[in-house]
């Protein structure tokens, strides 16, 4: 049994790692601007794709994974019990990181990260999902929501009662966090990954509701399935105020439709 000031110190460190952003720090290092201010704001690697920097993003998805992986070999160290508590203490760092006024990524790289030290098997089996899913329907959401979802089946299977608690509680806080995204899902308004998006773009030109109104600025092209045909795409000009490369900004957004969720839209490189 770990001492409980061992345990508490433990926790405390892994909600501290795990708060770390390293999605925002990259692309403000790298210059391509504030991560909050671009796409759906969140500060994951799904967003920093939507920078069109694909280094980047897949820096942050392994940093982020790393963190929580970090973490649980840490506190590993001073028993499994402390490993279980820093694994759920570095994911809620995440979601709710102090240094961001409690507004943290969605934690999915994150979970897996803390997912593949503290129950292996567990760990490799989502992350095979969570790639057949995406594979099969071009939803990053969707595959990372059944890939978190199944998690609590295999650890309870595989692993110990804690370790299959700290997943069910893992996955309940990944999908308090894309409650958004399932409503999307719901209603067949989701964004599809980027890949998706480039290989319709010559269908949906063909089936534009005003063709007249498209046009494309700064080399992006920017989607949206139109409330009462979601098989139809419209592509508005956007005006850039700032460096096209710094991806697209919500004031963007509003520059062409007054919207209220601007995950509908979808911003690709030509």
């Amino acid at each position: 049994m770990t001492a409980m000031p061992t345990f508490l110190l433990c926790a405390v460190l892994a909600y501290l790692l795990g708060s770390i952003p390293f999605g925002l720090i990259l692309t403000k290092v790298f210059g391509a601007g504030d991560l909050r201010k671009i796409g759906s704001g969140n500060i994951g690697a799904t967003n920093v794709l939507r920078t069109g920097r694909r280094g980047l993003a897949a820096a942050t998805l392994v940093l982020d994974g790393g963190k929580g992986a970090l973490a649980v070999l840490i506190a590993d160290r001073f028993g499994s019990d402390t490993a279980v508590a820093a694994a759920g203490f570095c994911v809620i760092g995440h979601l709710f990181p102090v240094w961001l006024r409690f507004k943290g990524g969605k934690g999915v790289a994150t979970t897996l990260g803390v997912l593949l030290a503290l129950a292996p098997f567990t760990g490799i089996l989502a992350c095979l999902v969570w790639l057949l899913v995406a594979v099969a329907s071009r939803y990053s959401s969707l595959a990372a929501l059944v890939a978190i979802g199944t998690s609590p089946i295999t650890a309870w299977f595989l692993y110990d009662p804690a370790r299959a608690g700290l997943a069910l509680g893992l996955a309940i806080l990944v999908f308090l966090r894309h409650h958004e995204n399932i409503a999307r899902l719901a209603a067949g308004r989701e964004s599809r990954s980027s890949s998706a998006v480039r290989a319709e773009r010559s269908a949906h030109i063909e089936r534009w509701a005003r063709p007249q109104e498209a046009a494309i600025f700064g080399g992006l092209v920017i989607q949206q399935a139109l409330p009462q045909d979601p098989g139809v795409g419209l592509v508005a000009a956007v005006e850039f105020a700032h460096d096209p490369r710094q991806g697209l900004r919500r004031d963007d957004l509003n520059a062409v439709a007054p919207i209220g969720e601007h995950d509908d839209f979808q911003a690709v490189q030509r």
